[in-house]
């Protein structure tokens, strides 16, 4: 049975609270090269989301689409006791904090490669790869350590997911690997993001887009039907990174968290 006080998060800090969603198939973790320098500002609050990390699954009659994640999301806020706290999100957890954002629902938002602004070929390549991606990782235990101990491999590996992969510790690919293996909701929430695209009302309120120029999932030129759809959100690339930025420029995707908050804390609209 799902219950909401069973979701894993890791909260560091004080100061406004600042909630962190991380993508398909990974885990809160996904957040830690950057917890520390947002928990200086913020009381940080780093969720695995339903079916993910080690936070169960939704019941059998809750869906994984988008309507329903936001839902979820809500259940969790409320019974944290969170009042419009600023929301940061990669891939599919940036898609999650804008729809949250357009219900106004944050203080802030800052979508790190949000999943929805591609065309059916780019998300048919998203999906195919991570999905792809997900079947490596459901190997022996023993495959899993040569392919994180083995240089060559890991870098290979880690080049689809990072822009700096030589950055990522054996240890740490490990653990997102077996997350991977591991989440029972990979497979639902795939097949529900094969009919998503961001449709939601813009935000109206402070809200940056963040992309690496060198995502290899979810093409930097989708940023660009970002700019389109949420022409009064704050647009920036992150030059070198990946489609998980926090690892691979620990102190640029913080600070462009931080500002975004910042502006929402001296009322600036986006």
């Amino acid at each position: 049975m799902f219950r909401v006080e069973d979701v894993v998060v890791e909260r560091r800090g004080t100061g406004s609270p600042l909630v962190l969603l991380h993508g398909i198939g990974h885990r809160w973790q996904a957040w830690q090269p950057v917890l520390n320098l947002l928990a200086e500002r913020h009381d940080v609050i780093a969720i695995d989301l339903p079916g993910f990390g080690g936070s169960p699954t939704l019941p059998d009659d809750r869906p994984y689409d988008m309507l329903a994640a936001v839902d979820t999301f809500c259940e969790i806020m409320a019974a944290y006791k969170l009042d419009r706290p600023h929301l940061a999100g990669n891939s599919l957890g940036g898609a999650l904090a804008l729809e949250v954002g357009s219900r106004g629902l944050a203080s802030s938002v800052t979508a790190l490669s949000p999943a929805g602004f591609f065309g059916p070929v780019g998300r048919a390549w998203a999906i195919g790869v991570l999905s792809s991606m997900r079947r490596s990782a459901m190997t022996s235990e023993r495959n899993r350590q040569l392919m994180v101990r083995r240089k060559p491999l890991r870098l290979a590996g880690g080049s689809l997911l990072y822009g700096r992969p030589s950055l990522l510790q054996p240890e740490n690919m490990l653990g997102d690997l077996q997350a991977m293996a591991n989440a029972p909701a990979f497979d639902a929430v795939a097949q529900a993001g094969r009919s998503y695209r961001f449709r939601a009302t813009p935000p109206t309120v402070p809200t940056t887009v963040a992309w690496g120029t060198r995502d290899r999932i979810l093409w930097p030129r989708q940023a660009k039907v970002a700019a389109r759809l949420l022409p009064d959100a704050r647009h920036v690339p992150l030059p070198g990174c990946g489609h998980i930025p926090m690892q691979d420029d620990p102190g640029l995707v913080a600070r462009t968290i931080l500002a975004t908050c910042r502006r929402s804390e001296v009322g600036v609209r986006a």
